[in-house]
């Protein structure tokens, strides 16, 4: 007894902080989820999941910026091509030149006479400068100020040292400034970004396992005025067919789920009215034709045909099956103990939802 009591004390003391240790991967699929369910090929489902996010959400955004950019048409109409003329121009140059060959002659006229100011040797003349241009005119005239400033601050110190001009780095200093706070902004939204990115509930689609070989399953996590999961993947679809452009290497097939619930006959009829009151109106000029589309996975345990008749019997009078030419298809697929309900337009037309078929040019 004693030798069992001490074995136990290992085991408990050799156990990581007495935790159970968590699970690494994704998350498993439960009820109450809406997104994509995605066939693959076997053993790469890692590899699909990735494709299928970075291929939804490139139609998430496609779908976003048509419906929500807003750009003025006649923006562009007249591009603004100004033509720009500094103050050191070639016309105004050879203006300047035509004045001081004029100013020249006259000087020559005068017996060549040199105009020199009181200050010596040391100051120029500003006749002379005026063939340089107006801007180093300037700039000479300024310099000569400041020294005679100089001059007269050492004078009245007593021959003190002058007083300390600003360096390049006090000057630049308030552009400095403005960089650095570009900077800092940049920086915060980078972070910001990589934290949504990091935050698994701040993720807008998101990987989830379903449990069975072959099988992806995307969550959305839809937020006020996203487009729903119908949506994106109906045009994924339309324009996966009109540019034949290879999209992905491991997805098959790319269903949009709305509702998700467990499968019973109660919870079905349950879970399925938002979707019958959105897409299969009572009230309506214009009643369509619609299939049961049934398929299921790891679960052997439902009748097919009463999973069947539980959603044709909640869809209103006015609307009939047709499963030759249905406008709309009702997808219901059972993974395990989940059961997973959404509606697609164009199912057949668009080979069944089939993306690796929709981009093939056989």
């Amino acid at each position: 007894m004693a030798s069992g009591d001490q074995s136990k004390k290992r085991k408990q003391h050799y156990r990581p902080q007495n935790r159970p240790v968590k699970k690494k991967g994704s998350y498993p699929l439960k009820p109450g989820v809406q997104g994509f369910f995605i066939s693959c090929d076997g053993g790469r489902e890692y590899q699909a999941s990735q494709e299928a996010i970075n291929v939804i959400d490139s139609f998430f955004e496609e779908l976003i910026q048509g419906t929500d950019s807003k750009v003025n048409p006649g923006l562009f109409d007249n591009p603004i091509n100004k033509k720009v003329t500094f103050s050191y121009s070639e016309d105004e140059d050879d203006e300047e030149d035509e004045s001081n060959y004029g100013e020249e002659e006259e000087n020559k006229g005068d017996g060549d006479k040199a105009v020199v100011s009181e200050g010596g040797n040391d100051q120029v003349n500003e006749k002379e400068i005026a063939s340089e241009g107006s801007c180093e005119v300037k700039k000479l005239a300024e310099n000569e100020t400041e020294k005679e400033e100089e001059d007269k601050g050492n004078q009245k110190n007593g021959g003190d040292e002058p007083p300390r001009k600003k360096t390049c780095t006090e000057e630049a200093n308030p552009l400095a400034k403005v960089n650095e706070n570009a900077e800092k902004s940049i920086d915060k939204l980078i972070e910001a970004e990589l934290k949504e990115l990091g935050d698994k509930s701040k993720r807008r689609f998101m990987k989830l396992d379903p449990g069975c070989n072959g099988l992806v399953f995307i969550q959305m996590k839809r937020r006020d005025g996203d487009p729903s999961p119908k949506d994106i993947a109906q045009h994924a679809m339309t324009s996966a067919a009109a540019t034949k452009k290879h999209m992905s290497r491991f997805i098959l097939r790319l269903l949009p789920i709305e509702v998700s619930c467990y499968p019973s006959e109660e919870e079905i009829s349950r879970a399925i009215k938002p979707l019958v009151e959105q897409y299969f109106p009572i009230e309506t000029e214009n009643p369509r034709k619609f299939a049961v589309l049934y398929g299921a996975r790891a679960n052997t345990g439902l009748d097919r045909m009463k999973i069947i008749n539980t959603i044709a019997k909640s869809i209103p009078a006015p609307h009939k099956v047709d499963l030759s030419n249905p406008e709309m298809s009702i997808v219901v697929e059972v993974v395990k103990t989940v059961c997973l309900i959404g509606v697609v337009e164009k199912y057949k037309e668009l080979a069944k939802y089939n993306l690796r078929q929709l981009t093939s040019t056989n």
